[in-house]
């Protein structure tokens, strides 16, 4: 007999590989640490942790297949960001790709991620209450209305328009992170501390304002 299915709702945590200029993503390791954190500390909640491909032909197509093989009820997305100080709450995404090499060497197809999609797509997390959970608990935190035109936003944008389709009960998210986690004013305790914050405030207002099927 097959393993049951667990029925637990799922919460989706994804990081990025290296890219031109990072050689060690801080996301993958914080993404893997606030896992283990939150399957220890929530456990009426899957948490499933995948660390995404900085290319532009695979990362779109594999967070299709984890939205599609999971069906999370929270899609929380991490990336850095040299400009980052702390943690960085983004509150959409845009319908743009910059002229920017990935992991591949390769450039964008197109200078739109999807040709009839949305020029903007709000976050379904909201962000502000996010970023006051953050302030409060003393961590460095601000709200960004731009996620760049690279992979951090292609996977936003994708993740928000699969979440947006019929059927699907999903809120999604993403967070930047300082490209070096080593020293403060964040290191890589701190993020993951505070992500696992972000985890809980987020789960809070999910289970009060849309219960996981």
């Amino acid at each position: 007999m097959g393993d049951r299915p667990d029925p637990h709702p799922t919460v989706l945590l994804t990081g990025f590989g290296p890219f031109p200029g990072i050689t060690v993503n801080a996301s993958t390791a914080l993404v893997k640490g606030l896992a283990r954190s939150a399957r220890q500390a929530i456990p009426d909640f899957r948490f499933i942790a995948a660390i995404l491909p900085t290319d532009w032909d695979r990362a779109p197509p594999t967070i299709a297949r984890l939205h599609r093989r999971h069906a999370p009820v929270l899609a929380l997305h991490f990336g850095v960001a040299a400009s980052a100080r702390g943690f960085r709450i983004e509150t959409e995404a845009r319908n743009i790709c910059h002229a920017s090499r990935d992991a591949a060497g390769n450039l964008p197809a197109a200078s739109r991620l999807m040709a009839e999609g949305a020029d903007v797509c709000p976050v379904t997390v909201s962000a502000p209450m996010l970023a006051a959970a953050l302030q409060a608990k003393g961590y460095p935190v601000s709200l960004s209305d731009n996620a760049g035109g690279y992979l951090c936003n292609a996977v936003l944008y994708h993740s928000l328009t699969i979440a947006g389709g019929p059927g699907r009960n999903c809120q999604v998210g993403f967070v930047h992170i300082p490209a070096d986690v080593s020293r403060p004013p964040l290191t890589l305790t701190g993020a993951i501390a505070g992500a696992f914050e972000i985890v809980k405030e987020a789960l809070a207002s999910l289970t009060i304002n849309s219960p996981p099927r």
